[in-house]
């Protein structure tokens, strides 16, 4: 209710500075009120006990700045980044676009990050303690040929403090990062990262799932080939799905045009279909992590349906607020 009065204020700045107004809003009413919400529904994916099923998906909180706040909501997870191995600006600015009507954005933001020394400065000052993802990146000037040196890097900074680490090789907002989803770049990536992962499990006596995020906009026939070659090199979950570039359903709006990737409520669709496709192929042999679009409980609940085990939101918090949140997982 809080959030519906105060949204017509954060709607008439620009979507990057409301987005950072209401966060580190959130912080501080998370430190004045230690009532936190608490919802319980077990479940357990890839080896973790998730207090319930709703998480906040990457990109919201890309630095690791707000875990206070989010870990107030009543949610079962967090995951954090994209974040790259050095700091890096992003796009140039105006790069995030929202298309309220049809409750979706837009955004070309580019892996805008901090780096992950910061962001793991930042985990340590939150005292979180619940179940952290961080979701991992390539610095936008690394060739394609060493992209895997930036992933195998931050994966060996960022081991010891993830419950899971997600692999984003779907941003469509870096030049030709998709390349890595397909052929012989995603089998060289994926047998660079097991390779490294056996090591740190080794150093640490602990292993640590991994994650990999795919677009919406690749065939059913890619990303059944896709999720193969996930099982085969030892990846324990698929999150589907990343923006879409396609920007049919929204082409009228004035900012339909704008490049970078489309997501909430019109994406909702496209990301259904996907995890629809994977459980049909995977059945119970790789969990699926289902993000895109979920803007109301019954959404989440066809989410689950389709056969996602886990769900995470980020542009339906941004349009509903904390309420949708306690929408879903109520009806759980």
């Amino acid at each position: 209710m809080l959030y519906q009065l105060i949204r017509p204020m954060l709607f008439s700045m620009d979507p990057e500075t409301a987005h950072r107004v209401a966060m580190l809003g959130l912080n501080q009413v998370a430190k004045c009120d230690a009532t936190h919400l608490h919802f319980s529904h077990p479940t357990e994916v890839m080896g973790i006990r998730f207090p319930n099923p709703l998480g906040i998906a990457a990109g919201l909180d890309k630095n690791a700045e707000y875990l206070p706040g989010l870990s107030s909501l009543g949610v079962g997870f967090i995951e954090v980044g994209t974040v790259t191995p050095r700091p890096q600006p992003g796009n140039p600015k105006p790069r995030m676009f929202r298309l309220i009507e049809e409750q979706g954005i837009i955004n070309r933001l580019g892996f805008n990050n901090t780096g992950v020394d910061h962001l793991l400065t930042n985990i340590e000052r939150s005292h979180y303690n619940g179940i952290l993802g961080i979701n991992i990146g390539k610095n936008f000037d690394t060739p394609l040929e060493k992209a895997h040196e930036d992933y195998i890097y931050a994966l060996e900074k960022v081991y010891a403090k993830a419950h899971y680490i997600t692999i984003n090789i779907s941003s469509p907002n870096t030049a030709q990062l998709r390349q890595l989803q397909l052929g012989d770049e995603l089998v060289h990536l994926l047998a660079s990262l097991q390779e490294s992962r056996q090591r740190l499990a080794e150093q640490y006596q602990r292993d640590v799932p991994m994650a990999v995020k795919i677009a919406p906009d690749l065939s059913a026939d890619e990303a059944k080939l896709i999720a193969d070659q996930l099982i085969a090199y030892g990846m324990n979950a698929i999150i589907a799905t990343n923006t879409t570039i396609d920007h049919s359903s929204v082409s009228h709006h004035p900012y339909g045009k704008e490049q970078g990737g489309l997501s909430g409520a019109p994406l909702f669709d496209k990301s259904l279909a996907m995890v629809s496709t994977l459980k049909s192929h995977l059945g119970n042999q790789l969990p699926i992590i289902g993000v895109g679009g979920i803007t109301s409980k019954e959404r989440a609940q066809s989410m689950l349906q389709a056969g996602a085990s886990l769900i995470q939101l980020y542009s339906g918090l941004i349009y509903q607020g904390p309420d949708l949140i306690k929408s879903i997982l109520s009806a759980l």
